[in-house]
């Protein structure tokens, strides 16, 4: 008979376990289920609110697992959907092209399409003409609206076609240090063939020209008074950045001002080419680019550049603040802001929609292409170094940059924009925002996955806007998102809405059908309260002892009429614990990532480790064993010379000893046992040293040595992992001995020595002084010949001289060199005068 009770109780156990196995299973697979409210609930992909004021089933649910209803009448349920709408007024066709459509899809081919996807939507009068750039469109369409739920993705499909003769502006910005002569005169010649050759691409052209050096101050430029003036000969003042010519048709007028504008002269190699660049591309009104125009920014330069930073060599400290600082076409903050940053640059560029072509020399070019890949829609080309070749480079990167389309957006964090498409191919769309190849007339579609990952905390960012653009192109598809975060029936005026005292206890509202308590009430109809003796006195059951004062639940639960009700975690490994909530199983000490240095070491128990019998430590991380630290040399923990701390030696250190390795066994201060295997090494290993006896027999010609070291070739190196010592010494004829020593698993000595020695190379003396004699003997020979050599030469030069002039000279007038005495005189040799 008492068994009987005994079972029923293990039965009833049983039951209760697989029920609430089978709850926490459809928990899992239905998180409608515990959300509280109306807002949570539509924030959950899938659920659907019943806001009935008599109904007892779950309020949130999900009508799929709960046969469309869940038991509501229809007219109670809230169960937004997203919601896609398009103004006809931003629907505009896209311009037609003049010639050809090119390869891919055509114009009419996409619109049927489209109409098609639309059902009859995108009907209209026809392509907007591609005469002039306010008329002329390339993406469509151009404005959405979209009502987006948390966490449910909305398609949107939109296109893109380069127009035909679409405007472009082009400035020309150069640096006209003194090294760019050269390419300044040559780029004054070549401005017609640069203007015709863009005017081949589109009519609507216009053109201009910038040029820029450095900072006016050192170590920039020079701070000469007279170099302030003329740093070079033939050169102009230094400065920073001038608009020499601001965007025009008058294309003839930019060769004359090419040819006007003086190069200059700086100091160091780097130039203030991103000062140029920000005044160029945030000065609108100054450079003139056109709201509806492919806008080119041509850089040309032979050096590097300074950047955020550079500027403090010069005692500039205040950042560039990217705004235009521009009078009479003269930068005028050069000496006041640092340069700009690449990421500042970049920003200004994305903003402004504007193409950098960077026209370099071969010297710079691959500094030049890594920059370009941290600013978006840049490209890189080599310039000649006379930049002859400028207008073929301009002509190349420009049907480089209109060739590709690459669409980006400016979304905040709590949206989430995918790209697809399949650009010119019929294949599947595949995940990318970029085409390449694409021509005049060539319609490229898109198709965008928008999903809303967060609401945000105010509730008047759930409305936001942003934009689709293509990369450095001005036109864009502006999108405008209102974000589904709440229900209609948590705001008053809609009849699920009842501010009255009488419902909620008369301490709180009630709201898609439950109660919003007000602050310090809880329970189902606001019927606890933290205020009044009550409450007070059921309050003192969710504190530890019973306390008045103090956090209800630790903080970290929902006092419910004196029980505390844990926070649960997104992450239902995490568990609060506890009858205050005071417990859980994941703020333990940490070890190499892992809680209690993993369930193998130990386990999380009420904020604390309960470490595994052999393993002990705040973080279960230290073994109580010390068997790993005992020294295999001599059997002791740390080899008596430190500590075994978690199973690791923790060496002594102190003025004369510096103990280290897995042991502690290593001294480089100390005198260890390398000295005392020193002989028996030299006469085993090399037959050599004092104990080597060569009148003995072979294998015993060291008698006093046991060693019997194991000979190893090549070049010796100790090995830590076997705990290694590596000893060397020098004999007397300065060769070096290199063997190791360490101890096996048996504590017997091993000794690995290094077969050959390392003896310095002998050196011949006798043949470097007969070297240095011979050397000593042809050097005086050469220079005895040298000086011979000369000696004749210039005897020769003086006895030309010397025989030119006597050629040359003129006898006196009052004689006649061929005149002779009519008489002769001779005489007798032997008269002798008598």
């Amino acid at each position: 008979m008492s068994r009987l009770p005994t079972a029923l109780l293990i039965g009833a156990c049983l039951i209760s376990t697989v029920i609430c196995q089978r709850a926490e299973h459809l928990l899992a697979q239905n998180p409608c289920s515990s959300k509280t409210t109306c807002s949570d609930c539509i924030r959950t992909p899938s659920c659907a609110w019943c806001f009935a004021a008599d109904f007892n089933g779950p309020r949130c649910f999900n009508p799929a697992m709960e046969g469309g209803t869940g038991g509501c009448d229809e007219a109670y349920i809230f169960n937004p959907d997203n919601q896609r709408s398009i103004d006809p007024l931003f629907n505009r066709e896209l311009s037609r092209a003049k010639a050809g459509m090119g390869i891919g899809m055509s114009a009419s081919t996409y619109e049927e399409s489209m109409s098609a996807k639309s059902g009859g939507f995108a009907a209209g009068g026809g392509y907007g003409r591609g005469g002039g750039g306010d008329n002329l469109i390339q993406i469509k369409p151009q404005r959405v609206k979209l009502q987006l739920r948390m966490n449910e993705m909305q398609k949107l499909t939109f296109a893109y076609s380069q127009a035909q003769d679409y405007p472009v502006d082009l400035y020309y910005l150069m640096d006209l240090s003194r090294s760019m002569k050269n390419d300044k005169d040559k780029l004054s010649t070549l401005g017609s063939l640069l203007s015709s050759t863009m005017r081949n691409i589109t009519s609507n052209f216009r053109i201009g020209f910038g040029s820029f050096v450095d900072k006016l101050v050192m170590p920039y430029v020079s701070t000469v008074p007279r170099n302030l003036i003329s740093p070079c000969d033939g050169c102009a003042a230094p400065y920073g950045f001038k608009n020499q010519m601001s965007l025009s048709n008058d294309t003839d007028y930019f060769d004359q001002a090419v040819a006007l504008a003086d190069v200059s002269g700086n100091l160091d190699a780097p130039e203030g080419g991103f000062d140029a660049i920000m005044q160029a591309v945030v000065c609108k009104g100054q450079i003139g680019w056109r709201d509806q125009a492919r806008r080119l920014l041509v850089f040309s330069t032979d050096a590097g550049f300074h950047y955020a930073g550079d500027g403090k060599l010069g005692g500039i400290v205040q950042p560039n603040d990217g705004e235009c600082h521009m009078e009479d076409n003269s930068y005028t903050h050069s000496t006041k802001q640092d340069y700009p940053s690449i990421s500042q640059i970049n920003l200004k560029v994305k903003q402004h929609a504007i193409n950098v072509i960077f026209a370099v020399t071969s010297e710079q070019i691959k500094v030049y292409e890594e920059l370009s890949k941290h600013i978006e829609g840049s490209s890189s080309g080599v310039l000649s170094d006379d930049s002859s070749n400028v207008v073929e480079l301009v002509r190349e990167q420009y049907n480089k940059i209109t060739s590709t389309v690459e669409m980006k957006d400016t979304s905040s964090d709590a949206v989430e924009v995918v790209y697809y498409s399949s650009c010119l191919g019929g294949k599947e769309p595949t995940q990318t925002n970029k085409c390449d190849g694409l021509k005049v007339g060539d319609v490229v579609e898109f198709t965008a996955e928008i999903t809303l990952k967060e609401c945000p905390k105010e509730s008047k960012n759930w409305n936001q806007t942003f934009q689709i653009y293509p990369v450095g192109i001005s036109e864009n598809l502006v999108v405008e998102v209102e974000m589904i975060c709440d229900c209609p029936c948590e705001h008053p005026g809609h009849h699920a809405y009842n501010e009255s005292p009488l419902v909620c206890s008369g301490q709180g509202i009630s709201a898609c059908g439950v109660c919003l308590c007000n602050p310090g009430r809880f329970g189902k109809g606001c019927e606890c309260s933290a205020q009044g003796g009550v409450s007070l006195e059921q309050e003192r059951g969710c504190r530890p002892t019973n306390a008045t004062f103090g956090p209800l639940c630790s903080n970290r639960g929902t006092c419910i009429c004196g029980v505390c009700e844990c926070n649960k975690l997104d992450d239902p490994l995490k568990v609060i614990s506890g009858p205050f909530c005071e417990c859980d199983n994941y703020t333990c000490d940490m070890n190499k990532g892992l809680l209690c240095s993993g369930p193998e070491h130990g386990e999380c128990v009420c904020g604390k480790c309960v470490c595994r019998p052999e393993y002990s430590g705040p973080a279960c991380a230290c073994l109580k064993d010390q068997s790993p630290c005992r020294s295999p040399e001599n059997g002791d923990i740390c080899s008596g010379h430190g500590k075994c701390v978690c199973g690791q030696c923790v060496c002594n250190v102190d003025d004369d000893h510096h103990y280290s390795g897995t042991f502690c066994d290593k001294c480089p201060t100390c005198k260890g046992k390398c000295g005392q295997f020193k002989d028996c090494v030299q006469c085993e290993a090399h037959n050599r040293g004092p104990l080597y006896n060569p009148d003995e027999v072979e294998g015993n010609r060291c008698p006093n040595c046991t060693l019997f070291p194991i000979i190893v070739e090549g070049k010796l190196e100790a090995n830590e992992t076997l705990n290694e010592h590596l000893c060397s010494f020098y004999d007397e004829e300065d060769c070096l001995y290199l063997y190791v020593y360490t101890y096996d698993e048996n504590q017997r000595l091993v000794i690995r020595a290094q077969k050959e020695r390392e003896c310095p190379k002998k050196v011949f003396i006798l043949g470097i002084v007969l070297g240095v004699i011979a050397a000593i003997v042809l050097v005086g020979l050469a220079l005895l010949m040298l000086w011979k050599m000369v000696t004749t030469i210039h005897d020769r030069r003086e006895f030309a001289r010397f025989e030119k002039e006597r050629m040359m000279a003129k006898w006196d007038t009052g004689e006649n060199p061929i005149y002779k005495q009519a008489t002769s005189t001779f005489k007798n040799p032997t008269y002798a005068g008598k």
